[in-house]
Formats: structure tokens, C-alpha cells, sequence
């Protein structure tokens, strides 16, 4: 039944974003430091932004293939051949943003009535994307412990069954960090050829991964075949500083090629040219990515020996990702904790529970920062916040 606006009643009751919501208690105060949301303070790297100039300058405004340019899709594939073994351009999918790519892979897969099996906490976007479909979405929680958040795996296997149509999980994970091991994923590989369930991998993150000697986290395409009932999504956004710029790409079974461009043309008909062009020079640039991340395990470490000392912070430790949770004793309410620090502290961290009820209590801080005095420069306003 419509309600009186005539729109989906789930559409009506969705949640707003509880980190624009504090985001937006930030606006007009000045002096803020925002580390609310998932992205840095860095801006996209000269020779990517030039290409797209270029391209737009070759008056490259016009529609392109729906499963993007032969060239970029070439070049991913190279790219992830590189880190994962051989993948072929007849699996790669261009789509407007990671997040278009999850969308693109739920539709791929879910029917109104399906069952969806998801590791929360976890990114709003692949918990509500199923469920906007129809699906029905079992959650199955980490837990966080003093050496970083632990899956039950017992528990996850146990949750999938043969009625299970796709498990979605983010490895390395927004917002706890938490990565699988190897051995995690093939075990849950192994159990999901058994059950018939298709995997939704979402590995944005994996080349922001902290673990020495690791060039990327471990990875469901280092351990599948081709045709495993297996859909990766990757986004140009965190580890070549191109958030804005909306880019991303899916690693499908070749045999899902040809509808996963049907899809998007009912999405998106392409990504934009100029655009894609940014992008083949983000990846002929991917030298850059180690640099980034070396700097970024510096961020992470600094920011949690600021934490660690201060009265009544716990913060748990993360191998992966780009964030810091942590909890202040006393406080149990996430988005009013949020919102007062930014009135009193000028600090801007995101609510744990836009992440879930598995998230309440916690803070989400972003700590890919250009300065690391900037990371400094908060966890001293906290301490200010806390001592008063």
C-alpha cells in the first residue's frame, strides 16, 4: 500500500544519512575539521586531472560503449592481472562509480523475495541497495576484539544455505578495517559453490592495506576461476584520489558480459569519455598507489598513538581501509555524540551507527589526511572535549 505521497513505502522510511546529518550540524561553524566522510583531503593527481582536459578539449563529450571504452578496459584488466593473475578484458565491466557497479551486480543477480546474506557493520549502500530490490537482507555481525574485529565464520557459513541467493561483504571493510584472511575466503568460497549463492566482493579498499610486504589485501579473484558465481567491484575513488570523479568497474564471469552492459544502459548508458580517459591515466599512473599507501599507514598510525593515551578511548586496530573506529566510555549514543562534537570540539567524525546497530556507540574517523599535525590537531581537541 502507497503511502499519501504515493511512494514505495520502504522509499519513505529509508534513513537518511546520518553523516550528512552531522555533517550538515557543521555547516557555518568555522574552524571544523572534517573527517566525517570517506575520502581525502588530497585532490586527484595532475597528470589524471590533465587527461580528462585533453579529452574534453578533443570535444570527447559524447556516449561511449555501455561497458566502457576497449582501451580502459584493457588496461583494467592488466591492472588487476597484475595483482590477481590473469583476468581478461571479457570480464571487465566501466561503470559510473563503485557504487553504480554494486547496484548494476545486485540487479545482475536479485529478484523481489531473494535472500541476502551481509557482514555488518557495514557501508548503508550494500545492506539498503538489496532491499530496494525487494530482497530480504540477513545480517551477520563482526565483533570487535583488542587485536581488531573478528568474524565468526562458524556463523557466516551457517547463515548461508542452499536458499541463499548472494552474500555481500567488504574486504577490507568500511567502516571497521576488518579483511579477510585467505584462508576465510576460500572457506567461504568453497561453501558458496556448495549452496549455489553468488558472492558480492566489494574490495575497494584492498590496495589501501597495511600489512607488511602485502601489495594489495587477499582478494576473492586470487582464488576463483573464471566462471565461479563470483562478482568483484572495484572503484577508482580511494587509491587514485578520485572521489568526485565517479568511476569504477565490475570483474564478472564472461558469461554475464553482454547483460551486465544491458544493465547499464538501463542505468547509465556509459560512463562519461573524459572521464574514462582520467582513469587510463590513473592506472598508468598506479605506480603512485604504494607511495599513497605508505603515506597513509603513517596517518593511521599516527592518529591511533594520539588515541590510545586518552582517558576512556577505545580504539580498535585495522590492517586495511582508510578509517579508525573508536568509542568513548559513557557514550552510547553515536549520532548525538557526533553531533555535540562538532558544536563543542569543532570535530567532525561520523556516527558508527550509520553503519548499522552493529555500529552504535562507535565513531568512524577518516584518516587519509595530506598533514599528519592535521590528524594531531584533532585528537587534541578531543582530548580538550573529554578533560572539560
Amino acid at each position: 500500500m502507497h503511502n499519501s505521497l504515493g511512494i514505495r513505502p520502504l522509499v519513505a522510511d529509508m534513513p537518511e544519512s546520518q553523516i550528512r546529518e552531522v555533517a550538515n550540524a557543521g555547516i557555518g561553524i568555522e574552524g571544523v575539521l572534517p573527517f566525517w566522510f570517506g575520502e581525502s583531503d588530497m585532490p586527484t593527481a595532475p597528470e589524471v586531472t590533465a587527461a580528462a582536459t585533453a579529452a574534453l578539449a578533443r570535444g570527447e563529450t559524447f556516449y561511449s560503449h555501455n561497458l566502457g571504452l576497449p582501451e580502459l578496459r584493457q588496461a583494467i584488466a592488466s591492472y588487476a592481472s597484475a595483482l590477481h593473475g590473469p583476468i581478461g578484458a571479457d570480464r571487465i565491466a566501466v561503470t559510473s562509480s563503485g557504487v553504480s557497479a554494486l547496484m548494476i551486480a545486485n540487479q545482475l543477480l536479485l529478484e523481489a523475495g531473494d535472500e541476502v546474506v551481509a557482514i555488518t557493520p557495514v557501508w548503508p549502500n550494500l545492506v539498503w541497495q538489496p532491499r530496494l530490490l525487494g530482497a530480504r537482507v540477513r545480517e551477520v555481525s563482526l565483533s570487535p576484539a583488542a587485536d581488531g574485529w573478528q568474524l565468526d565464520l562458524d556463523e557466516l557459513l551457517a547463515a548461508i544455505t542452499p536458499d541463499t541467493r548472494l552474500l555481500i561483504l567488504s574486504s577490507p571493510n568500511n567502516p571497521t578495517g576488518w579483511t579477510l584472511t585467505r584462508d576465510e575466503q576460500q572457506r567461504i568460497l568453497d561453501h558458496c559453490r556448495g549452496t549455489g549463492t553468488w558472492i558480492l566482493a566489494d574490495e575497494v579498499y584492498e590496495r589501501l592495506y597495511y600489512v607488511q610486504g602485502a601489495t594489495a589485501a587477499p582478494s576473492f579473484l586470487d582464488i576463483s576461476h573464471a566462471d565461479d558465481r563470483l562478482i568483484a567491484v572495484q572503484s577508482f575513488s580511494k587509491s587514485f584520489l578520485m572521489t568526485g570523479w565517479r568511476l569504477g568497474w565490475l570483474v564478472v564471469p564472461p558469461a554475464l558480459l553482454r547483460q551486465a552492459g544491458v544493465v547499464i544502459e538501463y542505468n547509465t548508458s556509459c560512463a562519461p569519455v573524459f572521464v574514462q580517459r582520467a582513469g587510463i591515466a590513473a592506472i598508468e599512473a598506479s605506480a603512485t598507489v604504494a607511495p599513497l599507501v605508505a603515506h597513509f599507514r603513517q596517518c593511521r598510525d599516527t592518529l591511533v598513538q594520539a588515541l590510545a593515551p586518552l582517558p576512556g578511548v577505545e580504539v580498535v586496530p585495522a590492517d586495511g581501509g582508510m578509517y579508525v573506529l573508536l568509542r568513548l566510555a559513557g557514550h552510547t549514543d553515536a549520532l548525538a555524540l557526533a553531533k555535540q562534537l562538532v558544536v563543542e570540539a569543532k570535530l567532525g567524525l561520523a556516527p558508527g551507527s550509520a553503519f548499522g546497530t552493529d555500529g552504535e556507540g562507535w565513531l568512524r574517523w577518516c584518516f587519509a589526511s595530506k598533514e599528519l599535525a592535521r590528524l594531531e590537531e584533532g585528537a587534541a581537541r578531543l582530548r580538550t572535549f573529554l578533560e572539560r
